[in-house]
């Protein structure tokens, strides 16, 4: 093998006795390794040295999105022994390696964000707020740069590919936009910041017409969207505001999110599936879809979990693909346990119900999801 190996097409090169595959050329032999499911690289890395290496390169993932592969894996913390990771095609559950952060971040609120083959979970540790980096290419975790502004309860998305006018020839990577919340002081923010995964950094961007934090962000049509939120402990925020990359302008949306929030309440649980919008209003534990001509919201179905019983806390709202996905608790004969549910818009509303189905169940670990992103890569 040979690790100074890549041209234009980010492949490595071999040399003619490093067959990765017995009677294939090489660049075909890494086409078929691509399509191998990403539960399977443990084992492919152990096969021998050759496998080993181009698992640990990170060429597979960047294979993967060349010939637009993705499996979409969930990540998420129920419970106190850190974070684990559920593959629904294989119905497998992996724990991942226990984060070397203080305790103050492993027992402060954390807010979490998938970008590419990364995991972006921002929390507050004894001094100050921090950010720390699963690379699912690595399995390891690593401190990532801080923001400009550091901050929390912020509404944030990111977008799997950069859109054409971010692009250049020497970045390829994801980007992630978060904007408002609150920084260490208690002060309500108006700034919006992009992050860079390719060079690992964040880029202030133009400040949002209103002040805003427990609000919820979403890319939608590549513009970035942040809707729901508090002014103040006593004023909650209707409105919604568009970001639109190109023109680097806000745009004000008046009633974009009519299920105004309470100081007690969890942001907006809000997922875009077919840059099609989605929310739960967790109070009548009823799925709507956002009509984007007329700016109003037309009710779906109901939930397969209660979201009513905390305010909309411990549960999850997230894309998966073309299906949505809910992540809660249940309890039963067998005890308590999370139940990951899917629902995919295009089989449609039958009556008024929605064909939800499992994906899978965590028993044994309460009712509460404390943190929850989905990785598709």
């Amino acid at each position: 093998m040979n690790p100074e190996g890549g041209v234009n097409d980010g492949r490595p090169r071999y040399g003619p006795s490093d067959s990765l595959l017995p009677g294939l050329i090489n660049d075909l032999a890494l086409d078929c390794l691509a399509w191998v499911s990403r539960s399977d690289y443990a084992s492919l890395s152990c096969v021998n040295a050759s496998f080993n290496g181009l698992i640990k390169s990170g060429c597979l993932y960047g294979l993967r999105k060349q010939l637009e592969i993705v499996e979409h894996w969930v990540y998420l913390v129920c419970d106190p022994r850190g974070w684990e990771a559920f593959d629904p095609i294989r119905k497998k559950w992996m724990t991942l390696p226990r984060m070397p952060c203080d305790e103050c971040f492993n027992h402060a609120d954390k807010e979490s964000l998938a970008m590419g083959s990364e995991l972006l979970v921002f929390g507050r540790e004894l001094l100050d707020f921090a950010i720390w980096k699963y690379s699912l290419i690595h399995r390891s975790w690593d401190k990532c740069q801080g923001m400009n502004r550091p901050r929390c309860l912020f509404g944030s998305s990111s977008l799997g590919h950069r859109p054409r006018c971010l692009s250049s020839s020497s970045s390829l990577g994801s980007i992630a936009i978060v904007a408002g919340g609150s920084d260490k002081y208690g002060n309500v923010l108006q700034s919006a910041e992009l992050y860079d995964s390719s060079s690992g950094t964040w880029e202030m961007l133009p400040s949002m017409h209103t002040p805003r934090r427990l609000c919820s962000g979403f890319f939608m049509d590549e513009k970035f969207y942040v809707i729901g939120g508090m002014l103040n402990p006593s004023v909650p925020l209707t409105c919604g505001e568009e970001y639109d990359l190109q023109t680097k302008k806000w745009r004000k949306i008046e009633d974009m999110y009519p299920f105004a929030n309470t100081a007690t309440q969890a942001p907006p649980l809000v997922a875009v599936v077919n840059n099609q919008l989605y929310a739960i209003e967790h109070l009548t534990n009823m799925v709507k879809k956002y009509d984007k001509v007329k700016n109003t919201w037309d009710v779906l179905g109901r939930l397969p979990v209660r979201a009513d019983l905390a305010n909309g806390w411990g549960l999850a709202f997230k894309a998966c693909g073309e299906e949505l996905l809910v992540v809660g608790g249940q309890r039963g004969p067998e005890g308590e346990g999370i139940v990951l549910n899917s629902w995919c818009p295009k089989s449609g509303v039958n009556n008024g119900t929605l064909d939800w189905k499992v994906l899978g169940v965590k028993e044994h670990v309460g009712v509460f999801v404390y943190n929850c992103a989905v990785v598709g890569c």
